[in-house]
């Protein structure tokens, strides 16, 4: 989008004129050196995903099979190891530094039939790879309170997010800007021109659309996050994807308390989604949104959502997590043309009854009146027989993290999905099991 690129420029440009409204960070710079972290995240993953009711795994050596003699699941277990180094800011009114990261994934368990879970790469003949490993960062310059980003790394926003729900993080190229000028005020810019996904070494791979096959080489962003109080903040983005679509997005989110740990809070979410351009991904003119009400009361709290996709085509996304809605849940994103869909969750926290750092989580979602026989054949929703469909999803989740001594913050978690959907929903029936065990460590 060529007004959101001038837009960065002019946003890098004239933080180092205008009047602050904030402390400055960059005068508080200690150094390169002195303001250097090094941080190391091994983590160990256990994936299992059953598919049932006749679905099978099309992954690894199944591919080279006859559907009924394919394997009926995925299985793998894997361990990473992931460092991030991050440089201060040299002194002075412009701050150079640099970002690093070196990511390290090995196989514990594995084989071509039960591979698929993108824990691993898997190599052409079908079997998952016995070790992988990329490294990258960026080179970074700061006035003020205003950071800009040149190179490769993680990135988190409406309109773009790299995922990290499997063994190593994705990560995507591009220029970031963001930006603390104004109190209260966070102003999120980028523009990308390539991604990598789960299980790839590949540093300028094609951007990673979900459901569609084929996509534009850039995207576009400009956004910001503003703290009205403690009790209010709002958001607003805008993105283009190079001759696929244009998007727009804005959240609000409400607490109210009340006395005796008690609280609630709402949260919305919409996007407006209309392509452009050559249009890659069809026509789409979509709205999608979310409301999710949470009561809070001590160590408990039940959350009650809905949420709308309105329009004949699904809500497609870049990135693994580019999809702030309030049903986007473990396996399914209940995001289907037409599609309405309710959540009921309950969340307590065991701290409260002499267990802290123990928290369990359940949650059930149904969604129905799926109608996907009016999207285009170019989205990846579109299927003629697909008309009134509906599924739900039941998940269930326990965490818990070290609170002291030498195992501290060493953190254990169990997710547990069942899925089931009616005879054309294209999401399959499904039971799921991820084992997660994560130990950080702080080395600068």
């Amino acid at each position: 989008m060529h007004v959101i690129k001038l837009s960065i420029a002019a946003l890098a440009v004239s933080a180092a004129t205008m009047q602050m409204a904030a402390a400055s960070q960059q005068a508080d710079s200690k150094g390169f050196i002195e303001d250097s972290t090094l941080n190391i995240l091994n983590r160990t993953f256990y994936f299992n995903r059953d598919f049932r009711n006749g679905g099978s795994n099309g992954s690894g050596t199944n591919r080279f099979k006859p559907v009924d003699q394919r394997n009926g699941f995925r299985e793998e277990l894997a361990h990473g190891i992931m460092a991030f180094y991050e440089s201060g800011f040299t002194q002075g009114t412009v701050g150079f530094g640099v970002d690093a990261y070196g990511f390290l994934g090995l196989k514990l368990d594995s084989g071509g039939g039960r591979t698929g879970t993108f824990l691993l790469p898997v190599e052409g003949d079908g079997e998952p790879g016995d070790a992988y490993g990329e490294s990258g960062g960026v080179l970074k310059l700061r006035v003020s309170n205003t950071t800009l980003k040149l190179g490769e790394k993680q990135v988190e926003n409406p309109m773009v997010a790299t995922g990290d729900a499997r063994l190593i993080p994705q990560t995507a190229t591009g220029i970031f800007l963001n930006s603390d000028e104004i109190e209260g005020l966070n102003i999120d810019a980028g523009h990308i021109t390539s991604m990598n996904e789960f299980g790839s070494t590949n540093s300028d791979g094609e951007l990673q659309i979900q459901y569609a096959s084929d996509v534009g080489n850039t995207v576009d962003w400009l956004g910001g996050s503003y703290t009205a109080s403690d009790a209010l903040s709002l958001s607003l983005f805008a993105s283009e994807v190079e001759d696929t679509w244009r998007r727009y997005y804005a959240n609000a989110n409400y607490s109210i308390p009340f006395s005796g740990e008690r609280s609630l809070n709402f949260d919305f979410n919409i996007y407006r989604t209309n392509d452009q351009g050559k249009a890659l991904v069809g026509d789409i003119s979509n709205t999608a949104w979310s409301l999710a009400s949470k009561y809070a009361f001590g160590a408990h709290a039940l959350t009650l959502a809905f949420q709308k996709i309105d329009g004949d085509d699904g809500f497609d996304y870049v990135g693994f997590n580019a999809i702030y809605l309030a049903n986007s849940v473990q396996y399914s994103d209940f995001n289907a043309p037409n599609e309405e869909s309710w959540q009921l969750r309950y969340d307590l926290d065991l701290a409260s009854y002499g267990v802290p750092g123990l928290s369990l989580m359940t949650r059930y979602i149904r969604g129905d009146n799926i109608d996907s026989t009016k999207a285009d054949a170019l989205s990846g929703f579109f299927d003629a027989a697909a008309n009134n469909e509906s599924h739900w999803e039941r998940d269930i989740e326990a965490k818990y993290v070290v609170q002291q001594g030498p195992a501290k913050d060493l953190s254990l978690r169990i997710r547990h999905a069942v899925h089931r959907g009616s005879s054309n929903q294209i999401d399959g029936d499904v039971d799921e099991v991820r084992f997660i065990v994560e130990y950080p460590l702080s080395v600068l």
